[in-house]
């Protein structure tokens, strides 16, 4: 510890790391610095001048502390540590004069503008402000841009902080933004007036200080003190991004994202953010049950009593979807396995080894690809699959970090050496690829593309051969919130699924939309959204989404995470465990348990990893046996980013991003 350095801050003497800024410095020492243009996770611009401070001894002007580093300061005579004051005439001086030429051109908007009471320009104008203004000039305006569906903007408002600018051409690897002008005349706008093509494009909305971008779909439709904030769990992929439900009544108004370093950092897709419009459409709000080939509306007692009806002494089928909690997946098992049923989580055909941990979810962290000098992606598209990760990869990338791809060529929004597309680039890439990297840490990424095929369980042999020969970590990315917490519990069957179904009288069909049920068997249906499963389905029995009730959901990299419930189901649905709970009351094998709490405790005795919140277990390295893979080209699972679930598919915002993606990427013909 003796390369920190110490530094007095307001009288009070502080080690702190001599890379640090100011701003950094200050905040470790407890004392909070305003800012507009600094921002932790983006490079530094230094173009707002509000993190003004004085350097004793220093030049006799305040300094800005975000662009000034602690060992740029120079000891006092005598060799005392250097002075830095945060709070003395001449800083509050120069604040008071910086907010005042923030607030020159600034409109005076805060009744109308959806940044109030969450603004950064309100909260230090309270500060540094005064109550007039000395400018009696008019105030400049700007057109404002269409950057899309999703970001509202009110370029008048923007007081050029640029982090948009450094979010998009950082973070998310887009060139559309910039600053064009000098003095005056400059302003931050879209090159060529190009509508953002990102789908980590709404993370400007919370960058933005001031009221300039906003939300679209949430604009003018409810203010921040009239929501109920719940702090949850994102299942619109695998990453399990940790979010921030605010709610309104019963109603979804918006989803925020929360920091958290070892998942999203501070990040959220689009899908993410804006999919809550689908939780208000298309919901099954009373069950039905299907009489002479049509579906009518039923009872509770008379669905639960046509399911168990139905399944009493026949050969039962159960399939968890992919956005059900670990709990209802648990209960099912039990329900099923108590008829003498079978349980298959892997409705997409992927070969994940049951029983294996290292094998399906590999010994990888997310924040080892912050490290990792050499990521080597196996038939994966993280930008469609898992865009949080995927940025992750772009700054592992920024610092350094070789990246290879095996599997379809596409823009990953950062280069990487394209091996092949087939499965012998994979096994060739032994001999060819990986001679430098035995001594760097290193990182092998395998998405379900690759393990979806019939010979998908060889893939994963030689990607578990490779991470062996070369040291690597291994991380298995999965498209499914639901699936690795569904595999922890043992719901998979030896053949997969289409063994699962093969026989099988009945199907129990447990939110699962992405899976073709053929004619023949009785299927009933628990679920939020009238989507497939719905259509197919005898007997419905409507559940909760996953803002409507609590549940554990294990991400790609094995973290436990809980998700709390933030709204009420809408009609008569009912949270998937008491549905399940009730159903085997009815079939007279009732489930040993009448709370979450119990249901809870008998989850954790049977798999104890389950209890701890938060923390990646280490998985065992266990290789399963090598076997040669076919020839063919390796796929990618997510065809359509914003149309992966019931809930996506049933918001029109998602339709219209969706129908503007095929739009983008379809060949543009010149006139004739």
């Amino acid at each position: 510890m003796s390369d920190l350095r110490k530094i007095i801050i307001d009288d009070t003497e502080v080690e702190v790391d001599p890379a640090m800024t100011l701003i950094q410095a200050c905040e470790q020492a407890g004392i909070e610095i305003p800012r507009f243009c600094y921002h932790e996770r983006l490079s530094i611009a230094g173009n707002c001048r509000m993190c003004l401070v004085e350097v004793v001894g220093g030049p006799p002007k305040p300094a800005a502390s975000c662009a000034m580093q602690v060992k740029d300061l120079r000891p006092g005579p005598e060799g005392q540590p250097p002075v830095v004051k945060t709070n003395s005439p001449m800083v509050k001086k120069a604040r008071e004069g910086v907010m005042e030429f923030l607030l020159i051109n600034h409109p005076l908007d805060c009744p109308i503008c959806d940044q109030g009471g969450e603004c950064d320009l309100q909260d230090q104008a309270m500060a540094y402000g005064v109550d007039f203004s000395r400018y009696r000039e008019p105030k400049r305006a700007v057109d404002e841009l269409n950057l899309g569906p999703l970001v509202g903007t009110a370029m008048t408002r923007c007081i050029s902080c640029t982090r948009c600018v450094r979010f998009t051409t950082e973070v998310a690897g887009i060139s559309q933004m910039g600053q064009t002008g000098r003095g005056e005349d400059a302003e931050i706008t879209s090159y060529l007036n190009e509508t953002l093509d990102s789908n980590l494009q709404g993370n400007i909305i919370d960058l933005c200080p001031v009221g300039a971008l906003t939300s679209k779909p949430y604009a003018f439709t409810a203010r921040p003190w009239e929501l109920t904030k719940t702090e949850t769990i994102d299942v619109m992929d695998a990453l399990g991004s940790n979010i921030r439900v605010d709610t309104k009544g019963r109603e979804v108004m918006r989803i925020l994202p929360r920091n958290h370093d070892g998942v999203n950092e501070e990040w959220i897709s689009d899908k993410t953010r804006f999919v809550w419009d689908g939780l208000r459409r298309q919901r099954l709000d009373k069950p039905y049950v299907r009489d002479g080939g049509k579906l009518r509306p039923a009872t509770w007692g008379e669905a639960l009593g046509k399911a168990a009806e139905a399944m009493k002494g026949k050969t039962v089928a159960g399939l968890v979807g992919d956005l059900a909690p670990v709990e209802a997946a648990f209960a099912l098992k039990q329900l099923v396995e108590g008829q003498g049923g079978r349980v298959e989580c892997r409705t997409d055909g992927a070969k994940l080894p049951a029983g294996n941990r290292s094998a399906y979810v590999g010994t990888a962290t997310i924040e080892d690809i912050d490290s990792a000098k050499m990521i080597q992606l196996i038939g994966t598209n993280p930008r469609t699959e898992a865009p949080v990760l995927n940025a992750r990869i772009r700054k592992a990338w920024l610092s350094g970090a070789e990246v290879g791809l095996v599997g379809e060529a596409v823009d990953l929004t950062y280069d990487y050496h394209h091996v092949g597309t087939d499965r012998a680039a994979l096994t060739g890439l032994l001999e060819h690829k990986f001679e430098k990297v035995l001594d760097v840490p290193s990182l092998i990424i395998v998405g379900q593309g690759a393990l979806q095929e019939a010979d998908g369980e060889a893939v994963l042999s030689q990607a578990m051969k490779l991470a062996e020969a070369t040291k690597s970590k291994l991380l298995v990315l999965h498209t499914a919130a639901s699936r690795v917490g569904a595999m922890d519990i043992g719901a998979v069957t030896d053949g997969g699924v289409t063994t699962a179904l093969d026989g099988a009288d009945v199907v129990y069909n447990l939110g699962a939309d992405e899976v073709d049920i053929a004619a023949g068997p009785f299927v009933i249906y628990q679920g939020s959204h009238g989507d497939r499963g719905a259509h197919r389905a005898d007997v419905i029995l409507p559940g909760a989404a996953y803002t409507e009730e609590q549940g554990l959901f294990v991400n790609t990299e094995g973290r436990p995470q809980l998700a709390l419930r933030a709204g009420f189901a809408p009609g008569e649905a009912k949270e998937n465990w008491a549905i399940l709970r009730a159903l085997s009351g009815e079939l007279g094998t009732t489930l040993p348990y009448d709370s979450l709490a119990q249901l809870r405790q008998a989850l954790v005795a049977e798999v104890p990893h389950l209890a701890a919140i938060d923390d990646v277990p280490e998985n065992d390295w266990t290789p399963i046996a090598e076997r040669a893979p076919g020839k063919a080209d390796l796929r990618n699972a997510v065809a359509d980013f914003y149309l992966t679930n019931p809930i996506a598919r049933a918001s029109t915002l998602m339709a219209e991003l969706s129908a503007n993606a095929k739009a983008r990427g379809s060949d543009k013909l010149a006139a004739e």
